[in-house]
């Protein structure tokens, strides 16, 4: 592996952070929920995600009546920022201390600036939930293991920012969804999808339209391996039996959902080549047999290059002068 990939794409045992991982979920559950209350609604819930930054995770911009604050996770200095834009910041240490003291001091600090926001304070896509001010089951922080999770974090950001330049129809940022804990982008057909009478309110906006979506978490008890995955909805007939790549690639019939194991892409000889491989076959897999309209959605590799080319030709120019 090359040594700027290798440097990029360190391990990362589940059982190792466990509860590490669980403690950061609900952080940035909290974050992200302040994000919700904030933000105005947009389609398929996309006010609501974090973002990946050159530090961390960043809310971007919030409006707050005439004023604004943006909330960071800098997991370098591992310190969370609170920054509004006249100015005012203030500092909360990322250490091991518990969910309910870490919301408690948040809350404080958005009341000293004058930030008066209300949210439903219980963690969201979680089973047997704690509401925030009750939790102080759950207070790890492993610094180091952190920067690790954040550097792939970085790293599948830009592969799969790539992979998102490459579809023409209407397509999710490269976002953070802190509902599931994963970094993800969503592609779209175009056409609206059946509505399931099974789903929920939350459900039936984020799927009110076919897509194929895909993006990395880092484990869960129930499936306690970093993976990337991939998965259509609706999930047409056949998929769970449709050639893809690599050939570690393994199957969820149930959902259907493809998952790719981390450390299969970390170990591989070009991990960014293996990783595009998994997400263009089973994006290709699942828009066939969904009969997705491939030639108006698509960037074909001949526009795709010229683009690049012009575009490479325009900055040799500017910097000529």
């Amino acid at each position: 592996m090359p040594s700027n990939q290798a440097s990029y794409l360190p391990a990362l045992p589940y059982d190792e952070w466990k509860e590490t991982c669980a403690t950061l979920h609900l952080w940035t559950q909290i974050v992200g929920k302040l994000r919700l209350a904030l933000a105005p609604l947009e389609n398929h819930w996309w006010n609501v995600p974090l973002y990946v930054t050159a530090r961390g995770l960043t809310t971007s911009l919030m409006p707050h009546g005439t004023a604004g604050l943006q909330i960071d996770f800098d997991f370098i200095d591992h310190v969370l920022t609170v920054r509004t834009i006249d100015g005012a910041t203030r500092y909360l240490p990322l250490v091991a201390r518990s969910v309910a003291d870490f919301y408690a001091e948040l809350m404080a600090v958005l009341r000293a600036l004058d930030v008066d926001v209300r949210m439903r304070p219980i963690p969201a896509e979680l089973d047997d939930a704690i509401p925030f001010p009750e939790d102080r089951r759950h207070a790890s922080y492993d610094a180091e293991f952190v920067r690790r999770w954040w550097r792939i974090l970085v790293w599948s950001d830009e592969v799969l920012r790539e992979f998102r330049t490459r579809f023409l129809g209407k397509c999710s940022p490269v976002h953070f969804f802190w509902g599931a804990f994963d970094l993800a982008v969503t592609r779209f057909s175009g056409r609206r999808a059946p509505e399931d009478p099974a789903a929920d309110a939350i459900e039936r906006e984020a799927y009110s339209h076919e897509v194929i979506s895909a993006g990395f978490w880092p484990g869960t008890a129930d499936a306690p391996q970093a993976a990337y995955y991939s998965y259509t909805s609706p999930g047409p007939a056949g998929l769970e039996r449709a050639a893809v790549r690599p050939s570690e690639v393994l199957r969820q019939s149930e959902q259907p959902q493809f998952v790719l194991p981390y450390d299969v892409v970390r170990t591989a000889a070009d991990p960014r080549a293996t990783l595009l491989e998994f997400l263009q076959s089973t994006y290709e897999a699942g828009a066939d047999l969904a009969k997705w309209d491939r030639p108006s959605l698509e960037v074909t590799r001949t526009n795709h290059d010229s683009g690049r080319a012009n575009a490479n030709r325009a900055r040799s120019r500017r910097a000529r002068g």
